[in-house]
């Protein structure tokens, strides 16, 4: 027992270390993700220090205190993802039924074959906007059938996991499919003519994850978020950015993203709507987002029924409300985030 608690407290503090440590390699990015079970083992070591430890009374107050402060920092990381953390995000206080939209981001898993399970989950939540993500010429061919009620489509299948299809109630204005990073990950970008009217901007993305196996850096993840924050910075209409950022809500990235945008976490002072993995309930983590201008305000957000997939959809309902820039209040990036936003998007035409 005295050298488990050992090991598992240099482990843990190793973990918190390494995601601190601002670098692009898979090494130190992929311990972005469990930092709530970075939590929970952590308070677990803490007690087993207090009733198991035999070792020096100096080291056994060593341990202790430097896992209590693991616990402190990785706490302070993720309340503001709790109810107790702060809304960024208000909810409406009247419904406005031609100023709302409501969004279902589902990554359906390529290889899943259980495609009428997600057309039925579609059915069933009827948002005026479907993203599936991961969808080949197969899932195309399986999901057609959402024509019959969603009039305006942009269907991009591919067959690396990469794949996207975009189904909307709305009419979509000048719709376009760019590649900003990487040849083959796509990003849809469109307008979204609202029942009243109103043109609001839509970037649906689906970067590569920093995983051994298909991208060892973040770098080209971030690119793309950070190009798409300037895109959404500039925009002149409302905008909402939906997908599978492969990025937590708690991340440097995340943050960084949501200060360069000027866009909102609806997530934040609600929970943390974990969507992956859909399989391993205690390694799950929120991978699928929306985020927002500050002229929308949250009608409602969900995790959806699995169909298959190793994601949960994502259910958002949203109205747009012109007050709402005054209640709401984005984030700011200081010099440092200025600094390393450029950086990284220089990068880009160094590649």
């Amino acid at each position: 027992m005295h050298a488990f608690i050992i090991i598992l407290s240099i482990l843990l503090l190793s973990f918190t270390l390494l995601s601190i440590v601002k670098h692009d390699y898979w090494t130190f990015r992929i311990f972005d993700y469990p930092r709530l079970q970075k939590l929970v083992l952590s308070i677990i070591c803490v007690l087993l220090i207090i009733f198991f430890y035999q070792g020096p009374v100096l080291y056994n107050w060593l341990l202790t205190g430097l896992i209590t402060l693991n616990i402190g920092y990785l706490f302070v990381q993720i309340v503001p993802f709790t109810p107790f953390g702060k809304k960024q995000v208000l909810r409406i206080t009247a419904a406005i039924p031609e100023q709302s939209l409501s969004i279902m981001i589902a990554n359906v898993y390529q290889d899943n074959t259980n495609s009428k399970g997600c057309l039925q989950e579609i059915q069933k939540s009827d948002p005026d906007l479907v993203l599936l993500l991961e969808t080949n010429q197969r899932w195309d061919n399986e999901t057609r059938e959402l024509e019959k009620r969603y009039g305006f489509h942009v269907r991009v299948p591919l067959e690396n996991t990469y794949g996207m299809l975009l189904y909307s109630k709305l009419e979509l204005k000048d719709p376009a499919v760019l590649y900003l990073v990487e040849k083959d990950i796509p990003s849809i970008h469109t307008g979204v003519i609202l029942k009243n009217g109103m043109r609001i901007q839509l970037y649906a993305l689906h970067p590569t994850p920093p995983v051994p196996n298909e991208n060892p850096r973040s770098t080209e993840r971030d690119k793309e978020l950070l190009l798409t924050a300037d895109l959404a910075q500039q925009s002149k209409d409302p905008v909402i950015v939906i997908g599978d950022m492969n990025d937590v809500a708690w991340s440097y990235t995340t943050e960084l993203f949501l200060k360069m945008s000027g866009l909102l976490d609806p997530r934040r002072g609600r929970g943390f709507f974990n969507t992956f993995h859909a399989h391993y309930p205690v390694m799950r983590f929120p991978l699928d987002h929306a985020f927002i201008s500050t002229d929308f305000k949250l009608k409602h957000i969900k995790r959806l029924a699995n169909s298959g997939s190793d994601h949960f959809p994502i259910y958002i309902d949203l109205q747009y409300e012109a007050k709402a820039s005054i209640e709401q209040e984005a984030m700011e990036p200081d010099a440092e985030d200025i600094a390393v936003a450029t950086e990284k998007k220089q990068d880009i035409t160094s590649d």
